[in-house]
């Protein structure tokens, strides 16, 4: 059954499983604290928004954001299908984006995805689904299931906040790579999504800052305690 966090005390119900889990995180949260949970729209909606994002500074994006909302109102798949590319590009977007919306509008006006679904799914199959969608990398994904459909198991195993913060954390020599993470994960099944959380509060405590996230893909920012990817 997959475990989904669409409130804060599903969060928390899952922080205090995870403590009584696995030790290891009851000193992590003693610095963490309990995380607020962070939700964003689900749909084509959220994942347009993630997409926009990609390689832009927050202001940036935020401006891009705010224009196509404005000249697409409702922001659905079937406007952004039928909109001309030379249009979508004086709003801001780059070749690339415009190829990656327009394609995703596609495969949903054509009923092969259904992001919603994605919910229920294993975290895994999930993951999957979408990274073979064109221009939709393993962050960008991660942050969907996390953020988007609120996806209980979703493991943001390249985000280099997370992977420092686990290395500090559990005393690692040095910060794990993608499969190590992946090893690491497996006994905090199926709430990893909810310990990626308490990852990032700690993070945000022993840095002082929000956290640089993205591993095999650039650098990122996070904006309000939301990530905001900048790149797939």
């Amino acid at each position: 059954m997959t475990l989904h966090l669409d409130s804060q005390a599903d969060l928390e119900e899952a922080i205090h499983a995870l403590l009584k889990l696995d030790p290891r995180l009851q000193p992590v949260f003693a610095v963490a604290g309990m995380p607020a949970l962070r939700r964003r729209e689900p749909g084509f909606v959220g994942l347009a928004h993630i997409v926009c994002g990609q390689q832009l500074s927050t202001a940036s994006a935020s401006a891009i954001w705010t224009r196509l909302a404005k000249a697409f109102d409702p922001f659905d798949p079937d406007a952004l299908r039928r909109a001309r590319a030379d249009r979508l590009g004086r709003l801001g977007l780059s070749a690339a984006k415009i190829k990656t919306l327009k394609n995703l509008a596609r495969e949903i006006a054509a009923a092969r995805l259904n992001l919603d679904v994605l919910a229920s799914e294993d975290a895994d199959a999930a993951h999957h689904t979408l990274v073979s969608l064109h221009g939709i990398g393993p962050w960008t994904a991660d942050v969907y299931l996390l953020f988007c459909l609120g996806h209980g198991d979703a493991w943001p195993a390249g985000d280099l906040a997370v992977q420092e913060a686990v290395k500090i954390g559990l005393g690692l020599k040095k910060r794990p790579n993608l499969k190590e993470m992946a090893s690491i994960a497996e006994p905090w099944r199926p709430m990893r999504g909810a310990v990626a959380h308490l990852w990032w509060s700690y993070y945000r405590a022993i840095k002082k800052r929000e956290g640089v996230i993205s591993g095999s893909e650039k650098a990122n920012a996070v904006s309000n305690n939301v990530p905001v990817a900048k790149r797939s």
